[in-house]
């Protein structure tokens, strides 16, 4: 008797444990969805209502430039933008650093997000 309820115990500690670390998944979830509400409504707000397309898939292979061939400021452009949307994603609360990838930032500046940006 004295055996079954030490297992019990045990039984009962383990139970407790996941329920603490579903309850601190679920809480994160929680605010993690309420940030990406407020983001998708900004994001909404902003753009008038029109029909979503998907363009058709197309394979494009890029070719190196010869060396004596000029690079135009057209192939540049994506690499600004990108950099300005990890920015802003990273303004609006989420890790953008290669070890929390999107997950959200809860504990304020990541120190790895803040290299990454100030890379050049």
């Amino acid at each position: 008797m004295e055996s079954h309820m030490g297992t019990l115990h045990l039984e009962l500690g383990a139970m407790k444990q996941k329920i603490k670390s579903l309850l601190e998944e679920n809480n994160r979830l929680s605010i993690e969805n309420q940030q990406l509400r407020k983001v998708l409504k900004r994001e909404t707000a902003h753009q008038s209502p029109k029909p979503v397309t998907v363009p058709a898939v197309e394979t494009v292979f890029h070719e190196e430039p010869a060396e004596d061939e000029p690079v135009s400021a057209a192939d540049t452009v994506g690499v600004g933008q990108g950099y300005d949307n990890l920015a802003r994603l990273y303004h609006e609360g989420f890790h953008i650093c290669n070890l929390y990838y999107g997950h959200l930032r809860t504990e304020g500046d990541c120190l790895f997000c803040l290299s990454f940006l100030n890379k050049e």
